[in-house]
Parts: C-alpha cells; sequence; structure tokens
C-alpha cells in the first residue's frame, strides 16, 4: 500500500473512529424519552374564592395545560404552516429543511436559526438546554426521532403546545390568548390564532404589546401560507388579514380586588408546602366571599377619603415621573379650565371629565371669606390632580389618602375569613395590617374586663363610682391622672351605663377591684398572649396590643356564644390532578352540640358560659342602641352588638361589631402611630367603614335575635343605687344571672325568661 493511500485510510478510519466515539457518547448522555408520557407542567399557583372564582395566581411562569381535543383545529394549522409544514410526513427530522439550514450556514459562514421541526423544538424544550452548540443539534436530531418512535404526532403537538414560550410570561397557547387578549383560546378569532401561532419565532420582540408592527406583519405572514397550503380559503383570508390589532395590556384575570388576602394565602401555602408550590400547578380554595370582598375594599377607601377631606386638602405638587397613574381608587389628571362652579381635566388617555363645586369644595381653603374667588388660585390649568369616582358616577377631586386602615371579616361559628383588606393600596404598601398590624385596642379591651367581672359576681346593675383618680409612681415620683374622653365624672354609675359610655375612670377601678392576674388570664382564654398584655392598670385603657385578626377572634366569642374560633382562609389545596393534598379541620361553635371524646376535635372549645355571653351580648348591643356607636342603627336591625375603641390621643379608631353570623373589625389610623387629629374617635372615623360594608354583608343573613340561654332573669331595679325596686315608673328592668338576681323584694318581681325567647330590646329596658 502506497504511503498516500495509507494515509487516506488512516484519516478515514480515525473519523470513523471519532463518530463512532461522539455518538456513542451523546447516546449514553441523552435523557429518557420514556418521560415525556407523564409530563408535570411548571404551572402557577392559583388562588380561588369560596365559589370557586379565580382571584389570583403566583409563579415565574403564566401556564393552564390544555389536551389536544381542546384546542382549536386552525390554531394547529396555524403553527404547522409557520413552523413545520411537513410535520405529518416527516419521522421527527425534515432533511430537506435541515439541508436549507445548512446550506444558509456555509453560505454565510453564520449560525441561523432554522431547520428544526415542532418535534426537535419538542425535545430541545424538554429535554435539552438552549445552548446553540453543534453537540446540542446532533442531540436534539437524534432525540426527535426516539420521541416520534415513542409518541404519535398529537400527543407531540400537545406537548409542543403547552410547552412553548409566547412571550410576556406566558407559557403555552392558554395563558398566551389569557396575555394577549384577556379570553379563552376558544373565544379567539382567526386573526388572534395568526397570531399566536407567530410569537415562536422571537416571542419577546414579535408580540403585539412590545412591538405591534412586526408583530402584524408576521400575523398576516401565518396567514398568507395557511392560504398556500390550503387551511383557510381566500374570504377567510382577505376577513382575517383586514384585521387590526386587538391586542393589549391585560390586567389581571380576576374583577377581584383581594391581594393583602390572596398574599396572606400565598404565605401560608408555602409555610404548608415549601416554594415548589410556586410550580406545580397547584389550586388552593379559599373562604372569600367575592361580593363582600368588593364592598370591603369600597368601604375602607371611602373612609380613608373622608377623612382626607375632613383634614383638607394638602396640594402637593405631583411628579408623574415618581407616581403611579392607578393608586388604590385615585387616578391622574391635568386640569385643563377652572371656573367657580366647575373644574373641567382630563385623564391620561384624553377622556374629558367635569367635577362639579360640589365634589371639590373640601379642597378649598378655609380662612377664604370668599371661597369662589379661591378656586381659580388653587387648581391652575395644566396642574395634575389625583380624581376618583364616586358611586354615583360623578367625578370627585382627591388625594392619595396619608391615614390607612383594615378590615376583616368573619364567621363566627367556623372562623372562615369571609373579607380581608389590609390597607388602601397594595402596590403602595403590602403591609398588611389586617393581620400584622399590633396595636393597642383602646376600650375595644374593655369587653374582656367587663366579662372576668361578671364571671367574678358583679352585675350589670353593680354600681362603681366614676370619679377622679390619681396614682403615684414610686420609682419616678410622676402622677398618673387618667380621665374620661369627656374630661367630665358622673359619680355612682352601673356597670351598663359605664360600657355603653365607655367610662374609662370605672374601667380602671374595677380592674383594681377584681386584681390585674385575672383580667390577664381572661385575656389569654380570648387568644391573646402574655407579651400583648402589660401588667399595670393601663392595661384596663386597652393599652395592650392586638391584631385586627385578634380582635375578630376575641368578639367572635360573643357574637357565636362563648366559644374560642380559629379564623383561616384555606379551605383545602387540591394538586395538577385535582387531588386534596391539604384540607383545613375547622372546629365549629355549636351551642346545642354534646360534645363527645370521640368528636372533640371537630368543635370549638367553650371559654365562657352561655349566661356570661348573653349578659355582655346585652351590653354590647346598648353600645350601638344608646351608646357610642349609635350611628349604627341606621342600618335598622336588633341583633348589631359591638364596641367602639380609641387610643390615647386619637391614634388609633376602632369598631369592633357583629350580629350572630358575621364580625366585622374595623381600623384606621397612621402606620407611625401620629395622632388622627381631635374628635377622630372609634365612632367617627372607624364605623362608618363598619356601618357601609355591613350594609351589604348583613342582606345575605336574616335578623336574628341573641336567645337568653337558661339561667338569664330579668329583674326590675332602681336605675340610680341598683338594687331591687317594685315596679314603678322610676325603675327599669335588668337581666341577671338567676343566683345573682336581686333578693331583697319578692319573688314575682323577678321575670324568668322562657326557653327560646329572644333578647329583649335594650330601649325596653330603659
Amino acid at each position: 500500500m502506497t504511503k498516500p493511500a495509507l494515509l487516506v485510510t488512516t484519516v478515514l478510519m480515525s473519523l470513523t473512529l471519532l463518530s463512532i466515539l461522539i455518538y456513542t457518547t451523546i447516546i449514553t448522555e441523552l435523557p429518557n424519552t420514556a418521560s415525556l408520557k407523564n409530563i408535570n407542567y411548571q404551572t402557577p399557583l392559583k388562588i380561588y374564592s369560596h365559589n370557586n372564582v379565580l382571584i389570583d395566581q403566583f409563579g415565574e411562569k403564566k401556564r393552564t395545560p390544555i389536551s389536544y381535543n381542546k384546542v382549536p383545529p386552525q390554531l394547529l394549522n396555524a403553527f404547522i404552516a409557520s413552523e413545520d409544514q411537513r410535520f405529518y410526513n416527516h419521522h421527527g427530522v425534515d432533511l430537506r429543511g435541515l439541508l436549507r439550514a445548512i446550506f444558509k450556514l456555509v453560505i454565510s459562514g453564520k449560525k441561523k436559526q432554522g431547520g428544526s421541526t415542532i418535534t426537535m423544538q419538542v425535545a430541545r424544550n424538554f429535554l435539552l438546554t438552549r445552548e446553540k452548540t453543534y453537540i446540542r443539534k446532533i442531540k436534539e436530531i437524534i432525540l426527535a426521532l426516539k420521541i416520534e418512535n415513542e409518541l404519535t404526532k398529537n400527543e407531540i403537538l400537545e406537548l409542543y403546545i403547552n410547552k412553548i414560550f409566547l412571550g410576556r410570561k406566558a407559557y403555552g397557547v392558554v395563558a398566551a390568548a389569557e396575555v394577549y387578549y384577556g379570553k379563552p383560546l376558544a373565544k379567539l378569532s382567526l386573526a388572534q390564532l395568526a397570531m399566536v401561532a407567530g410569537l415562536p419565532k422571537a416571542p419577546s420582540s414579535l408580540n403585539p404589546i412590545n412591538d405591534p408592527d412586526r408583530a402584524l406583519i408576521r400575523r398576516n405572514y401565518v396567514l398568507n401560507r395557511m392560504l398556500t397550503l390550503g387551511y383557510i380559503n381566500q374570504v377567510e383570508f382577505d376577513d382575517a388579514h383586514a384585521q387590526p390589532i386587538t391586542a393589549s395590556r391585560q390586567k389581571q384575570l380576576s374583577t377581584v380586588t383581594a391581594p393583602y388576602f390572596s398574599d396572606m394565602v400565598r404565605i401560608k401555602v408555602i409555610d404548608l408546602l415549601g416554594d415548589k408550590a410556586y410550580e406545580s400547578g397547584l389550586k388552593v380554595y379559599t373562604t372569600l366571599n367575592i361580593k363582600l370582598q368588593k364592598t370591603a375594599t369600597s368601604a375602607l377607601r371611602n373612609a380613608l377619603h373622608n377623612y382626607e377631606e375632613r383634614h383638607g386638602y394638602r396640594a402637593e405638587p405631583i411628579d408623574p415621573l415618581r407616581t403611579s397613574q392607578y393608586i388604590g381608587d385615585t387616578i391622574l389628571a391635568t386640569i385643563k379650565a377652572v371656573n367657580p362652579d366647575q373644574i373641567t381635566a382630563q385623564l391620561a388617555d384624553k377622556t374629558t371629565i367635569i367635577i362639579s363645586r360640589k365634589n371639590f369644595k373640601w379642597a378649598l381653603p378655609s380662612q377664604s371669606t370668599n371661597p369662589k374667588n379661591t378656586v381659580e388660585e388653587n387648581f391652575q390649568p395644566d396642574t395634575l390632580v389625583r380624581v376618583r369616582q364616586s358611586r354615583n358616577g360623578q367625578w370627585r377631586l382627591s388625594q392619595e389618602p396619608e391615614v390607612e386602615g383594615a378590615l376583616i371579616s368573619i364567621d363566627p361559628q367556623t372562623g372562615a375569613i369571609i373579607s380581608l383588606v389590609g390597607g388602601f393600596d397594595f402596590k403602595r404598601s403590602k403591609f398588611n395590617r389586617a393581620t400584622q398590624l399590633k396595636r393597642q385596642p383602646g376600650s375595644g379591651f374593655k369587653p374582656i374586663l367587663y366579662t372576668t367581672a361578671l364571671e367574678n359576681g358583679y352585675t350589670l346593675a353593680s354600681i362603681i363610682n366614676d370619679a377622679p383618680i390619681v396614682y403615684e409612681s414610686q420609682s419616678n415620683k410622676t402622677e398618673w391622672r387618667p380621665e374620661n374622653y369627656s374630661g367630665k365624672f358622673f359619680g355612682p354609675t352601673r356597670l351598663r351605663t359605664a360600657l355603653r359610655k365607655s367610662r374609662n375612670l370605672i374601667s380602671i377601678r374595677l380592674l383594681r377591684e377584681i386584681g390585674i392576674a385575672k383580667i390577664i388570664s381572661t385575656a389569654q382564654r380570648f387568644g391573646l398572649s402574655e407579651s400583648q398584655l402589660p401588667n399595670n392598670l393601663t392595661l384596663a385603657l386597652g393599652s395592650g396590643t392586638a391584631s385586627p385578626l385578634e380582635m375578630a377572634r376575641i368578639f367572635s366569642v360573643f357574637a357565636n356564644g362563648g366559644f374560642l374560633i380559629e379564623p383561616y382562609a384555606i379551605s383545602r389545596i387540591e394538586n395538577s390532578q385535582g387531588e386534596i393534598i391539604f384540607q383545613t379541620q375547622r372546629k365549629v361553635a355549636c351551642t346545642t352540640c354534646k360534645v363527645t371524646q370521640q368528636h372533640k376535635n371537630n368543635y370549638a372549645p367553650r371559654i365562657i358560659s352561655p349566661e356570661i355571653s348573653f349578659l355582655m351580648n346585652s351590653l354590647l348591643q346598648d353600645v350601638i342602641s344608646r351608646g357610642t356607636a349609635r350611628r349604627a342603627k341606621s342600618l335598622g336591625r336588633k341583633d348589631l352588638a359591638g364596641k367602639t375603641g380609641t387610643t390615647n390621643q386619637q391614634r388609633d379608631a376602632w369598631f369592633n361589631g357583629f350580629s350572630p353570623k358575621i364580625t366585622t373589625i374595623t381600623w384606621v389610623g397612621f402606620d407611625d402611630s401620629k395622632p388622627l387629629g381631635k374628635k377622630e374617635t372609634g365612632g367617627r372615623t372607624s364605623l362608618p367603614m363598619w356601618i357601609d360594608y355591613m350594609k351589604t354583608a348583613l342582606q345575605e343573613h336574616p335578623e336574628e335575635s341573641f336567645t337568653p340561654p337558661k339561667g338569664i332573669v330579668k329583674s326590675y331595679i332602681n336605675p340610680t343605687t341598683g338594687l331591687p325596686e317594685k315596679p314603678t315608673k322610676k325603675g327599669i328592668w335588668e337581666y341577671f344571672r338567676q343566683e345573682l338576681a336581686p333578693r331583697k323584694i319578692p319573688k314575682e318581681h323577678h321575670q324568668k325568661i322562657p326557653e327560646n325567647n329572644s333578647i329583649t330590646p335594650m330601649d325596653s329596658l330603659f
């Protein structure tokens, strides 16, 4: 053999051996294509309301898998026409397309995309990385051939349409329909389907939101390919080709504004199941009532706006580059014209709005002797302002509230959280004031104090002296002189009147007489921890700390007849296959159930007796019928009870109220605890939010009176002394535990209340 021949033979053998080595190496490194038979798509965590309406989703990738037979046929045709026209004729690799790509490489000297079939794209997307190397291309080809031997064409297409990235965090065709058009895949027109099918080529740069012009060209290319291949006729082509771009930035899929609630649920799910919950397609079904959530959001925002308007217009310059167009329910607008009777303004979308004088009058300087002359001075043309639309549809001058608020509403029988709002705007502040806020409850703590008093021999007729108190500190020689909110003193006062009027000095004396230890013990039974409760006399005035969620739990004890329920938001969690992997084991309050040891875990524990619960409800009803929450009488119901709460210097304004079927807590305050201002009490600042919400919430619940249990009687007493009295015009009826009813007058002056008889309205007792 000549030397040249030997050299050629050696080279050929070396290349052959090298090819075999590369091939065998690649084969051993290839992933198993059998895994494609059981794909778990990376799908987001989805959160649903109590009636299975999607309210939010979390996860980097938006994806909703769909089966092949539910995909519009024209969408499949569009993908085949634009991505792989010989899909049904090749076995994974299109040799013509591959050779064409190689030819372009040789001519240009540059690697260009091309030659990949749909099957090869499936191989790359599921089994390989996206690195652009020749070795990866060889692996892609080999895997495509294997996939075609193991899967049907329909199975391959199903994998493709669910996995492919289509821009704007949309993975799969269902997500693309939602992201670009805000509607189900089945509702897309031919033009829209062609737009979706054109996205794989360059999903980030060719999508109709980022670059509508280039996207239109690509869509029309797809339509032309479909016409050429006979998937559509000329009429269909002409109609679709003439359609404008209809894609737009979509708001959240749900119309429900519940970001604080859904974020709370998200955190709970991650605590339970870890970070994988973001990608494993979990469905979380919650207790949220959509209708009442909307009502709660509106009620909170309206209350904060009303507070802002009471305290005047700040007239702060607005920098459009440093603020959002939308904050809460307010929107930026540019003033165009001003006169004493109206302001004409323009929204960002060029919509012209009119603000009548009555809707901006609150913003005029109060010191002006002639407000009509100040309109032009304060609202110059081209000035940026915030506006909002009132419930009656009228536009109103507004401003971004500095004050914050919270509302939480729960079912007192089960603990289910019905609605929750943790602030004015989640984007502005993600701090959830409904659950994370720890503030002094003020007089909202007094029901715990009075419960302890009733458990320790006091009655609603017990007399406590409302008189000045001075306490001297031995350590720093300072004096503490607590006062009632009014600054006045009223002498001997019955407990019923004391709570109704929220008398601070009586609360302090009561705590001192009972003992701090007993009060703390009761508070712990209601779910508060020792660290939240100061071990001094200020505890009587609510100087401890509690969240609105904890206050909802406390007041639900009275609403449900004496049981401590556990608030919860998650009913159950299902995996991507629809299997339940978590379910809340709720404990319900049940006054008529005989709790056996076997079924103990099904029921909430009783922490106060039925008698004490009834007496407290009678007291708390009085707060609404005759006390600091009289505004709530506007609801026209007799089954409402609650307690206002105002802390020192009006830093916090609360209303804690309930009916037998719903407990709702509202709070207003500043995040930095600065004072709300003079007269900004719980009854003025927070109660209107509660009324606004409960007006709708109570529609779902017929009026239901609190039923007195056995062991409760009513006796005639002297309203001044609290002592028994013969029935006269000067006396009043009062409720007593039977063993503590006055005994100094004949029995006939005690009235036993028949079983199942509803509570007598307190207005008839006084």
